[in-house]
C-alpha cells in the first residue's frame, strides 16, 4: 500500500461486515438454545456460529448442490440467504428449527450490529474534508437502519447492496456501479474492506485498497482511520 495526498482520494468506499460492524454475539441471544446433544451454546461455541455466519467468502460447513447454491447466491437473494445461513446453523448443531430461526433472525436484524470504535470518527472525518463515502457490501437484507439509528447515514452518500444491485463482490461490476453511483473516477476512491479476495477486487478497475482485520470491536480501536491516515487522510 503507497501513502498518497488526501487531495488525490475523493471517495472512499467501505465494506460493511468486518470492516465498519460486526456482528457479535450476545450472552442473550443464545438463551435456551443447545447443540444437537443438549448442550447450551454459549461461550466458544457462540462464537463458533458467528464466524461461520459472518465469513465473507469460502465454505464454513458442508453442503450439498441445492445448500452450495444457496450459499455462494445467498447475497443476491434473500430467500437464498435464509436457506443458507438456516443450513449452516443445522450443520453447526442448532437442529431445533425455531431455535434457528431465532439466531438468523439477530442476523439480519442491523440493530443487532456493532460498529467498530472509529467508524464514527472515520465517517465524521470523510464528511469535513468532502470526501465522497459509499458503503459497498455484499448482503441480503437492509443495513440502512444500522446507520440510521445511530444517526451516521448523513455522512453516506450512497448504499450500494449487493441483492439491490444483482451483482456481488468480486465482480469488478460491483465497483464500477459503486463509483459511477458516486461520480467519481477508480483512480481517485479508496476501497476499505476486510478480505483481500473480495474488496481487494477493486484493483481490477483502478481503486487503491486499504485491508483490515475482522477481529472482534474492542481488539480493533482504530484501524480504519490508521487505513485513511496511511493515504494521507487525517
Amino acid at each position: 500500500m503507497t501513502a498518497t495526498g488526501a487531495r488525490d482520494i475523493e471517495a472512499v468506499l467501505f465494506d460493511f461486515s468486518g470492516t465498519l460492524f460486526r456482528l457479535e454475539e450476545h450472552p442473550s441471544w443464545f438463551d435456551g438454545i443447545c447443540g444437537a446433544d443438549g448442550t447450551p451454546v454459549d461461550g466458544a461455541a457462540a462464537a463458533e456460529l458467528m464466524r461461520r455466519m459472518t465469513a465473507p467468502v469460502g465454505e464454513t460447513v458442508e453442503f450439498d448442490e441445492q445448500t452450495r447454491h444457496a450459499w455462494r447466491h445467498r447475497d443476491l437473494d434473500p430467500a437464498l440467504h435464509r436457506r443458507a445461513y438456516l443450513h449452516v446453523l443445522e450443520q453447526s448443531g442448532v437442529t431445533d428449527p425455531a431455535q434457528a430461526e431465532s439466531v438468523y433472525g439477530r442476523v439480519i436484524d442491523a440493530d443487532c450490529w456493532t460498529p467498530y470504535p472509529d467508524t464514527e470518527a472515520v465517517l465524521k472525518l470523510l464528511a469535513a474534508e468532502s470526501i465522497r463515502v459509499g458503503i459497498l457490501s455484499n448482503i441480503a437484507f437492509d443495513i440502512r437502519p444500522a446507520f440510521t439509528d445511530r444517526n451516521l447515514h448523513e455522512y453516506v452518500d450512497e448504499f450500494v447492496l449487493s441483492f439491490e444491485v444483482g451483482q456481488v463482490k468480486p465482480n469488478p461490476e460491483i465497483f464500477r456501479h459503486a463509483v459511477a453511483a458516486l461520480g467519481v473516477d477508480p483512480s481517485v476512491t479508496l476501497m476499505v474492506g476486510d478480505s483481500a479476495e473480495a474488496d481487494g477486487a477493486a484493483r481490477e478497475i483502478g481503486c487503491s485498497f486499504a485491508l483490515v482485520d475482522p477481529v472482534p470491536t474492542a481488539k480493533r480501536p482504530d484501524a480504519l482511520l490508521a487505513a485513511l491516515s496511511a493515504f494521507g487522510i487525517r
